[in-house]
C-alpha cells in the first residue's frame, strides 16, 4: 500500500507512520513524499489500485506498481502477522545473479596456488618423514573454522625463485577455545629456512602478540637462515636477530610454547630455547648450534643429527625439552594440555576447571610414606591422593629426576607442584634437578600459578663431581627463585627436610603462604646418621666393644631424631601445624583458595642478578 504525506517528514517521523499502517491495515506500507500535480496519478476515488500504480487523489494506491516511476519510499513497513522489518529510503532490490568476476576468479587461483606450498617432490616425502604438510597440520591444530586469519601470504610473490608465504606462515587461530597467535614453517619450501619476507612475519607477529597479550605458538620446522639471502635479514635491526630480543621482551608476559617437528638448526634453535615449554616429537625433533656437516668441519666430529640435537639429548641431558611426544597429533594433544593451565597473559589468574577428587583416596597417604625413613617411596603415589585425578602433566621428567616438576589442580585450581622424588637417588638435589627447578618457579611466578612444595630430601648433593657441576650455582639458583616468587606457596614437609633443602623447598624463612608437615616429617640441618658421625666422632671411636657402640649410636640416634622431629617444630611455632595425612588433600585445597588472592611486594629495584 502506497501512502503519501508531507516530503518535509523527517524518516523517524516516517518509520513511525508506516509501522501505525501496517499494524492497522495489516498490509506491507511505503510512504512517500507528497508528489506534485504531474505526477499524481488518478484513481478510482476508493484507493482500490489495479496493478499498475494506479491510485486515488488522495494518494492511497493499490497494487505492486506503487512507485514503479524510480521515485524512492521515505519508509517501509512489512506485515506478514506482525510487522517485520521497518526501514527508510529503501534502495532498490540488488539483482540476483551477481557472482565473482574474473579478477576475483584470478585472485582466487593465485591463492590456491600459494597454498600448495613447495615443490610437489618435497610435500611428497612428508608422509615418509612421519609429518604433515605445514597447512594440514594447521588445521590439525585448529579445526576446519580455527584459523581466524592469515598474515603475508603473498609474501616473495614476484620472487624470481617461487617461495609461497617465503616458507613461513604466521596468523591467528582459536586453540582450544583460547585465541592465540602462531607462527608455521613451510618444510616444502627451502627447507623451511628463513629469509627476509618470512623474518618481517615472524617479527609482526611477535610484536601484535606484545600488544594483544595472547599467547604465542611456534611449530618449527627450519634448516636455519638462508645464507645466501643473509644481506636482507641476518644483521639487520629488524632482522632475524630481533626474533630472540622479543622473545625476550615476550618471556613472562606471554605463554610461548615451541613444538618441534624437524631439524631446528643454528638461528632457528633459539626459537625453542627462548620459548616457555618445548615439545620434541621422537624420531623427527632435533636442535642444534650446527647441522652435523658444519660439526665435522670445525671439530671433526662425525656424527648424525638425532645423537647431535634429538630427542633424547635434549630431554636427558641438556634439560632443553619439557616434553617428547610419539607423533604429531600426540605434540598437539600435549600443548593443549599445558595451556589449560595457563592465563593469557601475565596480568591474568590461570583458568579455573571442573573440580575432581583424587584418583586415588587421601586416606591412603600415611601407607605410602614408609616408617623407615631409609626406604624409597614414589612420591607420585601421595600426589595422586592429593590432586584432582589424571590433572599431573610432569616437564622434564629425566632431566634431574631427583626433583619433579609438574603442572596439576587442586580442586580445579592449576597450581604448580616441585617435589623432591625419594626413588631418585633418594631425592638430595643434584644442579640439574636445582637448574630445573629454578626455571619452573621463575615460570610458574611469572603467569600465576601457585605452587606447592613437597619436601623429603637429605639436602644438596656434596662431593667433588657436584662441586664441578656447579651445585652451589644451581643451589643458588633454586634458592632465589623460591624467595623471589610472589604467587601462594604451601610447603609440606612429607619426612625429611634437611639442611638447606629445606630453603629450596620453600621452608619457613621463604614466605609460604603455610608451612605444614605430615607426622612423619622431619627438620634439621643434617639427618641423625650424619649428625652422630660429626658430633660424636671421637666418642665412638674410643669404644672398643662394638655392641657397646653399637647400643649408644642408637641412643644417640634416638635422642637426634626427637630433637628433629616435627612435633617439636610445631611446638616452637617453627611450622604452622602437623595436620592428618588423611586431610592434607582437604586441608590445601582450604589454604590455596584462601589465599588465592594474597598480594606480595618485593623490594623496588630493576630486577635481581642471580637468574
Amino acid at each position: 500500500m502506497r501512502v503519501d504525506i508531507d516530503a518535509e517528514t523527517d524518516d523517524e517521523s516516517a518509520r513511525a507512520i508506516a509501522e501505525a499502517l501496517a499494524r492497522h491495515l495489516e498490509t506491507d506500507v511505503e510512504v512517500y513524499g507528497e508528489r506534485d500535480a504531474e505526477g499524481t496519478a488518478e484513481g478510482s476515488g476508493d484507493g482500490a489500485g489495479d496493478g499498475d500504480g494506479a491510485g486515488d487523489g488522495d494518494g492511497a494506491g493499490g497494487g505492486d506498481g506503487a512507485g514503479d516511476d524510480g521515485e524512492t519510499p521515505l519508509a517501509t513497513a512489512t506485515y506478514t502477522g506482525e510487522v517485520r522489518g521497518v526501514g527508510s529510503r529503501r534502495r532498490d532490490p540488488q539483482p540476483e545473479d551477481l557472482g565473482p568476476t574474473e579478477r576475483e576468479e584470478a585472485l582466487r587461483e593465485q591463492i590456491a596456488d600459494i597454498e600448495r606450498g613447495g615443490p610437489e617432490k618435497y610435500r611428497e616425502r612428508l608422509p615418509d618423514q612421519g609429518k604433515l604438510f605445514v597447512r594440514d597440520r594447521l588445521e590439525q591444530w585448529f579445526g576446519e573454522d580455527g584459523l581466524r586469519f592469515e598474515d603475508g601470504k603473498f609474501a616473495e610473490l614476484d620472487a624470481d625463485d617461487r617461495l609461497p608465504a617465503d616458507g613461513l606462515l604466521t596468523g591467528a587461530a582459536e586453540f582450544e577455545g583460547r585465541d592465540v597467535h602462531f607462527m608455521a614453517n613451510d618444510f616444502t619450501v627451502k627447507a623451511g629456512s628463513m629469509a627476509a619476507k618470512g623474518v618481517e612475519k615472524f617479527l609482526r607477529m611477535q610484536q601484535r602478540a606484545l600488544k594483544t597479550g595472547r599467547p604465542v605458538l611456534y611449530l618449527m620446522d627450519s634448516s636455519g637462515g638462508r645464507i645466501d639471502q643473509q644481506t636482507g635479514f641476518f644483521a639487520n635491526r629488524e632482522g632475524i636477530g630481533k626474533y630472540y630480543y622479543n622473545h625476550s621482551m615476550l618471556s613472562g608476559r606471554v605463554p610461548q610454547i615451541c613444538v618441534l617437528y624437524g631439524p631446528c638448526i643454528a638461528g632457528a634453535a633459539y626459537t625453542p630455547v627462548f620459548a616457555d615449554f618445548t615439545i620434541m616429537v621422537e624420531g623427527m625433533s632435533a636442535m642444534a648450534i650446527a647441522s652435523p656437516r658444519m660439526v665435522k668441519m670445525v671439530t671433526g666430529e662425525e656424527i648424525d643429527l638425532q645423537d647431535l640435537g634429538g630427542p633424547e639429548v635434549h630431554a636427558r641431558y641438556s634439560g632443553s625439552a619439557d616434553l617428547v611426544a610419539a607423533d604429531e597429533e600426540h605434540a598437539r594433544r600435549l600443548a593443549a594440555r599445558l595451556i589449560s593451565y595457563l592465563p593469557d597473559n601475565s596480568d591474568h589468574r590461570p583458568p579455573r576447571s571442573e573440580p575432581l577428587d583424587p584418583k586415588y583416596s587421601p586416606e591412603g597417604i600415611d601407607s605410602v610414606v614408609p616408617q623407615d625413613p631409609h626406604r624409597g617411596y614414589d612420591m607420585f603415589d601421595l600426589m595422586e591422593r592429593v590432586v584432582d585425578a589424571d590433572s599431573i602433566l610432569e616437564l622434564r621428567p629425566r632431566y634431574g629426576p631427583e626433583i619433579i616438576t609438574a603442572f596439576a589442580r587442586i580442586d580445579g585450581r592449576p597450581i604448580g607442584i616441585v617435589a623432591n622424588q625419594p626413588t631418585e637417588r633418594a631425592g638430595a638435589i643434584f644442579p640439574n634437578a636445582a637448574e630445573k627447578a629454578a626455571q619452573f618457579i621463575w615460570t610458574c611466578d611469572a603467569y600465576n600459578v601457585p605452587l606447592l612444595y613437597l619436601c623429603d630430601t637429605p639436602g644438596f648433593m656434596a662431593g667433588a663431581q657436584v662441586e664441578k657441576e656447579g651445585i652451589l650455582e644451581q643451589g643458588k639458583r633454586m634458592i632465589y627463585a623460591t624467595s623471589a616468587a610472589t604467587v601462594p606457596k604451601q610447603c609440606v614437609v612429607v619426612r625429611k627436610a634437611y639442611g638447606a633443602g629445606i630453603y629450596a623447598m620453600s621452608g619457613p624463612a621463604y614466605d609460604p603462604e603455610s608451612a605444614i608437615a605430615l607426622p612423619s616429617g622431619e627438620i634439621g640441618i643434617m639427618g641423625p646418621e650424619a649428625a652422630i658421625n660429626a658430633v660424636y666422632a671421637n666418642r665412638l671411636a674410643d669404644i672398643d666393644d662394638d655392641e657397646e657402640r653399637a647400643e649408644l649410636e642408637e641412643e644417640l640416634r634416638e635422642e637426634f631424631r626427637e630433637d628433629i622431629d616435627v612435633r617439636r617444630m610445631a611446638s616452637e611455632v617453627v611450622i604452622d601445624d602437623i595436620v592428618l595425612p588423611s586431610a592434607l588433600r582437604e586441608e590445601l585445597e582450604n589454604r590455596f583458595a584462601f589465599y588465592e588472592t594474597v598480594e606480595k611486594s618485593r623490594p623496588d629495584k630493576k630486577h635481581g642478578t642471580i637468574l
